[in-house]
């Protein structure tokens, strides 16, 4: 795909048709346990009641494991309603009532502008498929909308050194320092490392993770 001619409908075609073909299990960035995710959340301490936002979440474990972990108030988006389905249908041992559900684009956002009060953003692997500045932009005006003061954030993305594209898609590639770039003075780094991820198939890809904390 091109990215000049990156669109909405492009996305959500594409993970649409990526989610209904192929077994969450083999796609490329399937995590039986996220334990970088879960190691950076476990960081913030945060209460049961904290609302957690995971953006582009797509049928992560990383739900599942939070609820087991107590976690009480959590929202789930992406712009694939066949990616959330799978998603709430691998959750169906747990009560959907914790879990709010939103389908929505985090370039162009509608329904995700109600959001408020969010006490943690969790991105991993999303953040890099806005290859368009103007989609990037989007992308942080929305998260310092709605995350909290002594709010915290978790990027995690392909690193410079990592892969160029990503389920047939170019991706945009970060370190910490462009990172903070994009979030400003208000928010602070707390801790950042490389991190090699081994996909289902055997192969890596390399990511950095990152844990900001909101501070104005």
């Amino acid at each position: 795909m091109d990215s000049k001619n990156e669109s909405a409908y492009d996305f959500e075609s594409h993970w649409n048709d990526t989610y209904r073909k192929i077994p969450v299990k083999s796609l490329g960035w399937y995590e039986e346990s996220p334990t970088a995710s879960l190691e950076l959340i476990g960081s913030c301490y945060l209460p049961d009641d904290a609302l957690i936002f995971n953006a582009g979440a797509g049928a992560s474990t990383l739900i599942e494991c939070l609820l087991n972990d107590g976690f009480s108030n959590i929202v789930v988006n992406d712009i694939s309603v066949s990616a959330l389905l799978e998603l709430k249908n691998n959750l169906s041992t747990h009560n959907h009532s914790n879990v709010t559900f939103i389908v929505d684009d985090l370039t162009k956002p509608t329904s995700l502008l109600e959001l408020k009060n969010v006490d943690l953003w969790h991105d991993r692997a999303v953040l890099h498929f806005f290859t368009q500045e103007e989609q990037r932009l989007a992308y942080f005006k929305l998260l310092k909308k709605v995350v909290n003061v002594e709010g915290f954030v978790i990027l995690a993305e392909f690193n410079l050194e990592g892969a160029k594209k990503c389920c047939g898609l170019p991706v945009y590639n970060y370190n910490a320092e462009m990172l903070q770039n994009y979030l400003g003075p208000n928010f602070t780094l707390l801790k950042s490392f490389n991190y090699t991820y081994t996909q289902p198939s055997g192969n890596t890809r390399e990511f950095v993770y990152t844990l900001f904390k909101r501070i104005a």
